[in-house]
């Protein structure tokens, strides 16, 4: 069982791991997810770790869904997406690779088939480069 002290996402909170951050508040973290499953793809957790949608306390929860909703509307008008999705996975069995909460942005273009994740790692400048424009949405 992962701990917090072992959490790849909780690593990426305390500032251990690098991340390319989109937004932060109190109790809330997106970035970019560097095995994108196409251009925009990304992730919001909670902080406080909870392996998944069962464990997670309803606080953190409604305060990721919030968050969630923002990013998603931010990352459609930063991409022009055609449409999006909101995916979230509980259990190795369900596909969660990281056991910690969080749920997927992906934008999706009309005709475009991605997947949950991306097979290749991504730039991280080119990463940075699509951040800034979903932080410029937000604003």
């Amino acid at each position: 069982m992962t701990t917090a002290n072992d959490c790849l996402f909780c690593k990426i909170v305390r500032g251990e791991i690098p991340a390319v951050r989109v937004y932060e508040d109190e109790s809330t973290l997106a970035f970019m997810d560097v095995f994108p499953a196409s251009e925009g793809h990304t992730l919001v957790i909670a902080k406080n770790h909870a392996p998944t949608l069962l464990e997670i306390a309803e606080a953190d929860l409604l305060a990721a869904t919030v968050t969630t909703q923002r990013l998603a509307r931010a990352v459609q008008q930063a991409l022009a997406a055609d449409g999006l999705r909101i995916s979230q996975f509980n259990g190795a069995a369900a596909g969660q690779s990281v056991p910690h909460y969080h749920v997927h942005i992906v934008p999706i273009r009309e005709g475009q088939r991605a997947g949950s994740h991306g097979r290749e790692k991504a730039d991280s400048a080119a990463l940075e480069t699509v951040a800034a424009r979903i932080r410029h949405a937000l604003t």
